[in-house]
């Protein structure tokens, strides 16, 4: 079948870039939610700290009598109402069985890559869950089109074709289109999905506000694997780690990448917004979530990619991904900052940065303040003073960090231009380079020696930098370059009172 291009609107001024919001967000009976792993607890329970980002949330007595051990399943309003807040603070995860996999299409955008098809669909029919799916491969302008005819023929997907290339998202969107089950799997063709992965992701959307459900993306073994590929295994950008959680703006997971994701049809409307070539995942995700819909990401479901590891490539697709920041910002303003940090952490860094005592004094000052205010807003801790303290010197941590990793990738040319012309700045940039490299080293666990990732890891962030510098020329805006002060180290009390 050939579906004809059309000319798109650009998403900025297109009406249909709103989704409609969810009917209902009540939790069904039956549905359990356990604490999160990282979700820290008061000795009587009322208090609990934890989430990204992070939040402070008290309970009423009746709550912690629900709660018990941290598990607990929904039986009635009031516990669903709770359920729900720990859910969205991030607090607690949803703990539910596989379901039988049915009512899902699998979409399969593609562009050349016959044998990569191949292998992705001999891996869906080869899985007893998936096996007998519908499958819409959209052949986004192929040079050989028959070549994928003939793979989508061998395995029994029906074939959609682009005359011309029209990119990823008005592939993805066409599939969309014609298909007529409840849920749509969108998986690209370099992607091999392991056996009973969509039945994990699909029993998320019990949650009746859950929109996307996406699962961990990791690294196709390679026979003799050089330094990208052991770099790409730990530090893949497909990859968003082993942590669960939802899917939440200007959290540990902003997003989650399209390389292979789950969705309710009738949440996403029209779907990815065509005009992006580079981020309309990423705006997808955002526009779910300001709709009101709730996203997770599922790493216990993996699929495996195999990921670009020629230098010049792997160069050319990290720049590649950081041209869509500008759009992404212009979009979403505040919700793709490079650094998210509280005033008083950053001022607390600066004197920090000047090396001499009296600023050093004056930064503890600072932090200190921070900590009494932080342990005066939580008095019913179990020890307040030490809790602000640790939540106080874990914020200052936090910035240092991401002022690291601002000067080494988002904003390395203007670090670059500073050190030019000041014997101070050349030095800060080289600490931060080196220093940045080394901790992501330890924290990653890289099987790399400490050197070769350090390099590779610059390497990575300059491509990228230079990539958001040419969108923000290219969109004439500083968008995606400006930082968003964090007004609370913590958010708000919150009181679940069932």
């Amino acid at each position: 079948m050939t579906l004809e291009g059309r000319p798109r609107t650009p998403v900025a001024s297109a009406p249909g870039s709103r989704l409609a919001a969810p009917a209902h967000i009540t939790l069904p009976d039956g549905f359990t939610v356990e604490l999160a792993a990282g979700t820290h607890r008061s000795r009587d329970g009322r208090l609990m700290v934890g989430g990204s980002p992070l939040r402070l949330v008290r309970l009423t007595a009746a709550a912690v009598r629900r709660l018990g051990d941290g598990r607990f399943t929904v039986t009635d309003p009031a516990s669903a109402a709770l359920a729900r807040r720990l859910l969205d603070a991030g607090l607690a995860h949803p703990r539910l069985a596989p379901v039988p996999v049915g009512d899902t299409t699998v979409v399969i955008p593609v562009r050349d890559r016959a044998d990569q098809l191949a292998r992705l669909l001999s891996a869906l029919r080869a899985d007893p869950e998936t096996s007998d799916l519908p499958v819409l491969a959209v052949d986004d302008g192929s040079d050989d089109p028959a070549a994928l005819s003939a793979v989508a023929g061998r395995y029994g997907a029906r074939l959609l074709t682009h005359p011309s290339n029209r990119g990823p998202a008005a592939a993805r969107n066409t599939g969309l289109r014609h298909a007529r089950t409840r849920y749509v799997a969108f998986c690209d063709s370099d992607v091999v999905p392991e056996p009973g992965w969509l039945a994990v992701l699909l029993a998320q959307f019990a949650d009746p506000a859950l929109a996307l459900a996406a699962p961990r993306v990791t690294a196709l073994p390679v026979s003799a694997p050089g330094l990208l590929d052991r770099y790409e295994e730990i530090r893949s950008p497909l990859d968003m780690g082993a942590a669960e959680g939802p899917v939440v703006p200007v959290s540990a997971l902003s997003y989650v990448p399209s390389a292979t994701i789950v969705v309710r049809r009738g949440a996403v409307g029209p779907g990815f917004e065509e005009a992006m070539r580079v981020g309309e995942d990423v705006d997808l995700c955002m526009r779910l979530h300001e709709a009101g819909w709730r996203l997770r990401y599922v790493p216990s479901a993996r699929v495996g990619h195999r990921h670009r590891t020629d230098l010049r490539s792997w160069l050319a697709q990290r720049a590649g991904y950081g041209t869509g920041a500008a759009d992404l910002a212009l979009r979403h303003p505040g919700r793709v900052p490079p650094l998210y940090a509280a005033p008083w952490s950053l001022a607390a860094c600066a004197l920090l940065l000047r090396g001499r005592p009296a600023p050093a004094a004056l930064a503890a000052a600072l932090t200190g303040l921070t900590a009494v205010r932080v342990a005066r807003r939580m008095p019913d801790a179990d020890h307040p003073a030490r809790a602000g303290a640790l939540l106080s010197l874990a914020a200052l941590r936090g910035t240092a960090e991401q002022l690291l990793r601002c000067a080494t990738r988002h904003h390395w040319p203007l670090a670059v231009a500073a050190a030019a012309v000041d014997r101070r700045a050349r030095y800060a940039l080289v600490v931060a380079a080196v220093a940045e490299g080394l901790l992501d080293h330890h924290r990653s666990g890289s099987p790399l020696p400490p050197l070769a990732h350090t390099m590779l890891r610059r390497l990575d962030d300059l491509a990228y930098g230079w990539g958001v510098w040419q969108g923000a020329v290219r969109r004439r805006t500083a968008a995606p370059l400006k930082p968003r002060l964090a007004l609370r180290m913590v958010s708000r009390w919150t009181a679940a009172r069932p």
